[in-house]
């Protein structure tokens, strides 16, 4: 029985802190008003808000011919919030379309190793409401 608790003990060590998330990643997107598109996607780690398994993240998003989206992500272990906006521009958050929105994401290991989420997103403001998803891949 010892060794079971040995063994338990380096299983909860091993599994204390959750996998970073930060990197870049190419991403793919289809939107719901806008159809398909590519993008970027920049995470990285905000250490002195993480622990154990929950982990915040500076989150950004660019895509040519729409802007630099910029935001933050809250992730358990595989999983992660995401908030995004363009900048305010006079005075109207998201800019003058109101395009910002919070997405939902699972992480996982594609066939070739690479961390890989896909995200799905929702924004209320741009053009009376608004959806897509996305499917990005860790560089």
């Amino acid at each position: 029985m010892k060794w079971f608790a040995g063994l338990l003990s380096c299983w909860i060590a091993a599994n204390a802190y959750a996998l970073d998330l930060s990197g870049v990643y190419a991403c793919k997107g289809d939107d719901a008003h806008e159809g398909k598109y590519t993008g970027t996607v920049t995470m990285k780690l905000r250490p002195e808000h993480s622990k154990g398994a929950d982990a915040s993240y500076d989150f950004q998003l660019e895509v040519p011919d729409y802007g630099v989206y910029k935001g933050h992500a809250a992730a358990h272990d595989m999983h992660a919030a995401m908030h995004f906006a363009l900048p305010t521009e006079n005075g109207e958050y998201g800019g003058k379309t109101h395009d910002y929105g919070t997405g939902i994401a699972e992480f996982k290991r594609n066939a070739k190793g690479q961390l890989s989420f896909r995200k799905f997103y929702f924004e209320p403001g741009f053009k009376d409401g608004n959806t897509g998803v996305e499917e990005c891949v860790r560089k």
